[in-house]
């Protein structure tokens, strides 16, 4: 089987992106045997969303089994697996090619949402079960990480055999240079993670994937829901 896990660049004027240094840390850690493909996306709406984009040609070419899209959620103080995204995008900020799209479509003619295929509450529970705090949350906000979950699980909706997400991460604590790792994990309030807490939790939620698509898992038969 086959693994497509993306993040992004720096945007917003920061120098890194915790998105795209966890998927680098998840794939100098994976140990396969499932062959693992990473890349680095653009932080802008046309590229993310295109067909000629890199992360649709990712999966044309590689053609995955299972994906993750990851991106980078400012202020969140746990590893968050998205449920929906929505056929929106709505900049507050320009994104780094300069475009800064209002109340636009991400896919002309699209439903106004689509819904992650991965396990999203089995995911969580096992990300939190290692140790790592973790949620489904249920808006990947109407910034780029919205508009790249929301094409590629229009781009698969006609492929059920593919599952398909996205993860949002929080900062990592050596970029904040804040609390120590330990205490970050154990507080779980802090809005930042250890940049090893977020390979983990990404692995994790592969693994969990992998085992979903191989009939080995079936989602969680619980709520997650919230309340607001």
């Amino acid at each position: 089987m086959k693994v497509l896990v993306t993040g992004f660049e720096p945007f917003g004027g920061d120098a890194v992106n915790s998105s795209a240094e966890a998927v680098e840390a998840l794939a100098a850690r994976w140990a396969g045997p499932e062959e693992l493909v990473t890349a680095v996306l653009p932080v802008e709406f046309d590229r993310v969303r295109s067909p000629d984009g890199p992360l649709l040609r990712l999966l044309d070419d590689h053609a995955p089994d299972v994906v993750v899209a990851v991106g980078l959620a400012d202020g969140v103080t746990q590893v968050r697996v998205e449920r929906v995204a929505i056929n929106l995008m709505d900049a507050r900020i320009p994104d780094n090619g300069g475009a800064q799209p209002v109340d636009a479509p991400v896919a002309d003619g699209g439903p106004a949402a689509r819904f992650a295929t991965l396990p999203v509450k089995a995911a969580a529970a096992a990300v939190r079960a290692a140790g790592v705090p973790a949620g489904v949350t249920y808006s990947a906000g109407t910034y780029v990480c919205n508009a790249s979950f929301y094409a590629l699980q229009h781009a698969l909706a006609e492929r059920p055999d593919v599952l398909s997400g996205f993860v949002h991460v929080p900062r990592t604590t050596e970029e904040v240079g804040g609390e120590a790792a330990a205490s970050a994990l154990a507080d779980g309030g802090e809005p930042h993670l250890p940049l090893e807490a977020l390979a983990r939790a990404l692995e994790i939620v592969v693994r969990t994937a992998l085992a979903a698509a191989r009939g080995e898992l079936v989602e969680a038969a619980e709520a997650a829901g919230t309340l607001h």
